[in-house]
């Protein structure tokens, strides 16, 4: 009979360590089962290390875009009210999606950006005129507001 004592907890590897293991199973002559056997790790572990470090790396090699959203006015060129207008763009083509109901489909997709149901213009006593609509997030509408300096 065998009496447990405690839990075995998990090892936790650093991110040299999981490189050198990634680097080493990728050697000549290696293979990912020998070099699990040899370090005592799953096999699954090393291939999922050797996966996020190829993703990791097709990252780091795509270049940063700046995406606009709006643009804010200079108040002088503006008026006496600075307003944020968005920025016109052509909209992407949608990605194909699991063929719905027609019923499900209409409240699972906004409207086109053009269709605003709900909208809302808030003028701030500072002059800046924030237009949102029924899709806002409430959480990222109050960070703005708070980051404004209009929060109550």
């Amino acid at each position: 009979m065998e009496v447990i004592t405690r839990t075995e907890r998990r090892r936790t590897y650093s991110e040299a360590e999981k490189a050198a293991v990634v680097a080493e199973a990728s050697g000549p002559g290696m293979t990912v089962r020998e070099l699990s056997q040899r370090l005592g790790i799953a096999e699954s572990l090393i291939y999922n290390w050797r996966s996020a470090q190829r993703k990791a790396a097709s990252i780091a090699s795509e270049p940063l875009q700046f995406i606009p959203y709006g643009v804010v006015t200079d108040a002088a060129a503006a008026g006496p009210a600075m307003a944020l207008r968005p920025v016109p763009t052509t909209p992407a083509p949608a990605p194909a999606k699991p063929s719905l109901p027609a019923a499900a489909t209409d409240d699972l997709v906004r409207p086109h950006p053009g269709a605003r149901p709900g909208g809302i213009d808030i003028d701030l006593p500072s002059g800046v005129r924030l237009s949102v609509d029924s899709y806002v997030n409430e959480k990222a509408l109050a960070r703005v507001l708070r980051a404004l300096g209009h929060a109550s």
